[in-house]
Formats: structure tokens, C-alpha cells, sequence
């Protein structure tokens, strides 16, 4: 079975939220979930009826997918009462038990990004940090390498600087997931909220390991970190809201 066979096997299974992260990894995986199979067995899933009209629908599945979403976020939010001048993250990167990377980010570096991109990176990771979805990136100095074979692991936690105040973000989540074809190696951990908000759950941090390939075989050569709450937060003032909602200790 070949790499586009398993992931057209995949796909099917996946709910809606899940489905449209998958199109952030990479062309290759945004060109196949954009068939409309995959969205019609979604609606099967939520919607059966509506897959039993016998005129075809004015626009695709996915069309519809998203145009409900935009829907759903299309309601004007609040000024946050947070910004990241408020804010300082925590980051540390273990290889098994060695650490990697562990430094203090103030908000201000996370929200301002990498502004020169390292000569040398694919096409597909450079047309992914200049779209025009909202990202949280930095730079990493000096560089580190990690042996694709070994354990890499990685905790967040974000403070306000308002109230000292800390909240968890990630913890020591693994490096699941390496896209070669994006060179980009993924973790992801689910957000704490504050009791105040008891409705709200099930959505996801993610942080990446942007790197280069090494000139050795199964090295990554990592020049940048990524996070995101895509799940949820697609602009600055979203994210913000997001993090204002943590579960504050």
C-alpha cells in the first residue's frame, strides 16, 4: 500500500476539525484531503440526509464544511484583555533525558517570528510560514540537531507577568509525528481551562520542530520552533482569548 493509499484510508475516519488540520502538514496532504469523498462521509457521519438528496448539492462538501465554519467564527470578538506583552513562555526540548533547547520567550519574540527565513529550507516549509494563516514562530540559536531514531520530548508553560501566574500548555509531550516532505516534527498536548469554563475542551496546543536536513542521514538540523491552537484560534486576538481561558495556577 502506498503512502497515498494509507492516508485515503485514513482520512474517512477523521472528524471535521481533524480533517482541516490535516490540510495545514503539507501540499501533498492539503491536494488529497481536499477530495470531496472525504467530506461527504463526514456529512454521512453528522448529516445522513443530506447525502440523500437526489439532486447533487450546489456546492461541495467541502464547500459547505466551509462555509459553516467560517460561519462559526465569523462573530466579532472583544478586544482580549491579554497581550503578549503580558506573557512569557517556557520551553524546554529533551532528547531522552539530555536537554536540547530550554529558554524564557518573551511574548513580544513569540508574536514577532522569524522575520529572515535560513537559506537552505524546502519550498513547501517556506510557502507554509509565509501563508497567511496567524503563527506563533522563533528562531532557535544556536541550532540544534536530533537524531530522527531517538525520543524527543518538549513542555510549555506560559506566565503572566500581571499576576505570576503559570499555566500549562504542553507537557512533555512526544515528537510523534516527522513530515520530511514539509520538514516539520510535530507534538501536540490538550489545553487546560479554567473551571470558569467548563464547556470548553478537547482543544489542542501543537508545537513543531522546524528544521534543515543535515548532511548526516536521519539528522534534523532544527533552526526554528512553531506553535499554534489551530484547532480553535486562527488570528492573534483568538489566540489571545485562548490563553486568557487557561486554567491559571
Amino acid at each position: 500500500m502506498t503512502y497515498e493509499e494509507v492516508l485515503k484510508v485514513i482520512f474517512p475516519l477523521l472528524e471535521g476539525v481533524d480533517l482541516a488540520s490535516c490540510m495545514a502538514v503539507c501540499k501533498q496532504w492539503r491536494d488529497i484531503a481536499r477530495n470531496d469523498y472525504f467530506w461527504k462521509c463526514l456529512y454521512a457521519k453528522r448529516w445522513p440526509s443530506i447525502c440523500k438528496r437526489p439532486n447533487p448539492p450546489t456546492l461541495t462538501y467541502y464547500k459547505l464544511y466551509q462555509t459553516f465554519c467560517r460561519r462559526q467564527h465569523s462573530r466579532t470578538l472583544l478586544p482580549p484583555r491579554l497581550s503578549f506583552n503580558d506573557l512569557e513562555f517556557f520551553i524546554d526540548i529533551w532528547n531522552e533525558d539530555r536537554l536540547l533547547f530550554s529558554d524564557v520567550v518573551p511574548g513580544p519574540v513569540l508574536e514577532t517570528g522569524i522575520k529572515i527565513l535560513p537559506r537552505g529550507i524546502c519550498n513547501m516549509l517556506r510557502f507554509h510560514l509565509e501563508g497567511p494563516e496567524y503563527k506563533m514562530t522563533l528562531p532557535v540559536e544556536p541550532r540544534f540537531t536530533v537524531p530522527m531514531n531517538q525520543t524527543v520530548s518538549v513542555s510549555v508553560l506560559v506566565e503572566r507577568k500581571d499576576s505570576n501566574r503559570v499555566a500549562r500548555i504542553i507537557d512533555k509531550s512526544m515528537f510523534d509525528y516527522i513530515d520530511r516532505t514539509a520538514h516539520r516534527a510535530m507534538a501536540f498536548d490538550y489545553l487546560e481551562f479554567s473551571p470558569s469554563h467548563p464547556f470548553i475542551s478537547g482543544i489542542r496546543a501543537w508545537i513543531s520542530l522546524l528544521f534543515m536536513e543535515d548532511g548526516n542521514e536521519g539528522v534534523l538540523d532544527v533552526f526554528g520552533i512553531e506553535m499554534d491552537f489551530c484547532d480553535a484560534a486562527t488570528s492573534k486576538e483568538e489566540v489571545l482569548w485562548l490563553l486568557d481561558m487557561l486554567d491559571w495556577k
